[in-house]
């Protein structure tokens, strides 16, 4: 049996592990955060491609309980005038609805299915270094432990440390030009129904929100300006953020301004970032997935989506294929079009002043222009279905 040491136990890690651990292989979780959930808060919109990702690992049903449903999308401009209204992806089955959720709400439903399958999950374990050889990959950990599998995935995001040990050259992330805050606020105003995402494209920034059945505005903005610190980062404050925030809202006739105003101390802000072209995914021994390959700005609301694209169609390629290097070949030619479009999906709506909607995952619910790839995806995706030779 094949064993597969994934670094990294976010979102496409957790979501991989379930994957390969379908497809038959022994997987192991290495987390470099020493206690589960280490997150700063963030939420994200979990769109329909993603949840019917999850459905072909049996995964969607506890991911869909533990967030809400959005089904409808509302635009509106500056002046508070409705720009359109559609239905948000797959709304029929409850199951392939758009969910909206904490990110450690989200990993803590994919880890408590991991567990439940048997899949080990260590934390405290930060990779620095591997080895790889002709009959596996030694990983090295911060602490001094070591691990031996036949196949090193990196699902360790931005920052990645595998993609730096597939390539040293790599280019690190970069600021995509964007400030992303978000926050919650229990007595904003509600002026859209349950299930509504609404996204205000406003005239100094990009603003979304939703209401949750508690009765919970989640939102987010995105606001074109320079890099913000890590002194400023740490430094920052609910109050900062507001002031900061407020001059931009107020003078547009929407809500924004009022739900900024009424959120106490669950407020945050990052700086959005993506990659330049990652032009290796893989070695023999090694591969990178989700972030650490093709991290876009957050402008389509795609991220974890895409990164439980590749857990699956990563699964079947090692499933199917004869060998390992005939496996993540497949994978990278089956995956780097859909990826690309997407991060310049992402690039062009980061650029635009200000974006036409953004998505809680800090920009906009938008899907990838439809082209091969998205055209293929419910094939490729298909637990019983043969990928593409």
């Amino acid at each position: 049996m094949t064993s597969v040491l994934i670094a990294g136990g976010g979102v496409g890690g957790l979501t991989a592990a379930l994957a390969l651990n379908k497809a038959g292989l022994q997987v192991a979780v290495y987390e470099a955060h020493p206690v589960a959930d280490a997150d700063l808060g963030a939420f994200l919109t979990l769109a329909s491609n993603g949840m019917l990702a999850l459905a072909q690992l049996d995964a969607a049903r506890p991911v869909a309980e533990a967030g809400f449903p959005l089904t409808t999308l509302r635009l509106t401009d500056a002046t508070g005038a409705e720009i359109a209204a559609r239905p948000m992806g797959e709304h029929g089955d409850p199951l392939t609805r758009y969910r909206c959720l904490l990110r450690a709400e989200l990993c803590a439903a994919l880890r408590a299915e991991a567990l439940r399958r048997g899949i080990r999950i260590r934390h405290g374990k930060r990779l620095i270094a591997a080895a790889e050889d002709a009959t596996g990959v030694t990983a090295r950990f911060e602490d001094g432990d070591t691990a031996r599998c036949d196949l090193l995935i990196g699902a360790d995001g931005l920052n990645s440390t595998v993609r730096r040990l597939i390539d040293p050259a790599a280019a690190p992330r970069r600021y995509a030009g964007q400030r992303v805050f978000y926050g919650y606020a229990d007595e904003a105003p509600a002026p859209e129904r349950p299930g509504t995402f609404a996204m205000v494209r406003g005239s100094a920034a990009a603003f979304g929100y939703a209401v949750s059945p508690d009765g919970t505005t989640y939102w987010f903005a995105r606001v074109t300006d320079d890099e913000l610190s890590a002194e400023e980062l740490a430094a920052g404050t609910a109050a900062r953020w507001k002031a900061e925030l407020l001059p931009l809202l107020r003078p547009d006739a929407t809500p924004a301004g009022d739900i900024v105003a009424a959120t106490g101390d669950r407020l945050m802000a990052t700086n959005a970032h993506d990659l330049p072209a990652v032009p290796r995914w893989h070695t023999r021994r090694m591969l990178i997935i989700g972030d650490a390959a093709h991290a876009a700005s957050p402008a389509t609301g795609q991220g974890a989506s895409m990164a439980m694209e590749d857990a699956v169609v990563l699964a079947k390629a090692l499933r199917d294929a004869d060998t390992l290097d005939a496996a993540l070949t497949a994978y990278d030619g089956l995956r780097r079009p859909r990826t690309d479009e997407n991060i310049a999906a992402s690039a062009r709506m980061t650029a635009a002043r200000p974006s036409p909607a953004g998505s809680a995952d800090g920009g906009a619910t938008a899907r990838p222009s439809p082209n091969r790839a998205g055209e293929d995806l419910p094939r490729l995706l298909d637990w019983n279905s043969h990928l593409p030779t």
